[in-house]
């Protein structure tokens, strides 16, 4: 029995060591760069643009910085390349980019045909309407037979037109090729209202020329938008480490793990078992397997915080767009932002 064991044990840290070195293309890539290339929107508030300063902020940029950080050891070994959403599945598939956070919904069709990976949710959301006060629109009722903006490259046409289609309505698409040449058609008065994501629609809202007061984002939500990272498929270890970068993110926030407490935790809590031990970098077997230093988790959350730091200051209270959490807050506060047990 002890000589069966031992064999197994063998086996098993050879298999460990033998996955280690075997790291797939895309996160050697990275490595061998120093740069993590990240296929952005660049033109929604709150989750992707330059400020004032020139420098790039938003939801989607903290999670590429926070995976910079967790492979790279540096949060600031980013290039952020703005992409058209017509334009981000190319750059995916031909290499440009190492990893698309562009607003991107996983759907279905994307992954088995585009041939992409989905590792994670980064924030829930659903297909709105925005109107302006002034047209008197109160439900999608009133926007039968009207035209309505929309951005090129989305599923967000067709999913207008199946819900309009149920609904034994009608509507024409205006589509158009950027999502800021949809807000500036809206604006211009094209449309009687503009179909997206709830989300980039109170982003474009408090940048209406007019001010966001003039309009208004109705309560109906056509679709389900499940929207996070999106990888290649074929490197496993790459698609391993992208999802538990999220879901380290999420757990610290449900541990009361902050950007400002995470180094003194981590000392704290060296030798403790189960998600302690992921932090304070002692698990030196999941760290080789998945190809980075022993301390990546702890990197993750030092470069932006948890994920409930990374919301409120790019989309919650301490942001222009103070957009309720609802379904993005965590599962022991009513939503559904949940990571799978670290242990």
């Amino acid at each position: 029995m002890r000589k069966l064991i031992l064999k197994f044990a063998v086996a098993v840290t050879v298999t460990l060591l033998f996955s280690a070195a075997q790291a797939g293309t895309d996160l050697d890539a990275v490595k061998a760069r120093g740069v993590l290339r990240c296929g952005v929107s660049g033109e929604v508030p709150g989750f992707s643009e330059i400020d004032a300063s020139g420098r790039w902020q938003g939801m989607d940029v903290d999670f590429c910085r926070a995976l910079a950080a967790a492979v790279l050891g540096d949060a600031e070994k980013v290039k952020f390349f703005p992409l058209k959403a017509s334009m981000r599945f190319p750059a995916l598939q031909s290499k440009t980019i190492d990893l698309l956070v562009r607003n991107t919904t996983w759907t279905l069709s994307r992954e088995v045909l585009l041939k992409v990976q989905f590792p994670a949710v980064l924030f829930y959301d659903g297909q709105a309407f925005m109107v302006p006060l002034s047209k008197r629109v109160k439900s999608l009722k009133d926007l039968n037979g009207a035209t309505i903006c929309v951005e090129k490259g989305t599923t967000h046409a067709a999913r207008l037109l199946d819900s309009f289609a149920m609904r034994e309505m009608t509507a024409q698409p205006l589509v158009v090729d950027s999502a800021r040449g949809v807000a500036e058609a809206f604006f211009a008065g094209k449309c009687a209202a503009y179909s997206s994501d709830a989300s980039q629609l109170a982003a474009v809202r408090s940048r209406a020329p007019d001010g966001a007061k003039s309009y208004a984002i109705l309560p109906d939500r056509i679709s389900k938008e499940p929207m996070g990272p999106v990888i290649r498929s074929g490197d496993q270890e790459w698609a391993m480490l992208v999802g538990w970068t999220r879901h380290v993110l999420v757990a610290a926030e449900e541990f009361g793990v902050t950007q400002e407490n995470v180094a003194s935790l981590a000392e704290k809590m060296k030798h403790r078992k189960n998600a302690w031990q992921l932090i304070s970098g002692e698990d030196k077997w999941v760290a080789r397997t998945l190809g980075v230093p022993g301390n990546w988790a702890q990197r993750a959350i030092g470069a932006g915080g948890n994920y409930g730091e990374i919301y409120e200051r790019n989309l919650g209270g301490a942001s222009p767009l103070d957009i309720e959490r609802g379904l993005n807050r965590l599962w022991t506060q009513g939503g559904l932002m949940y990571a799978p047990p670290i242990d």
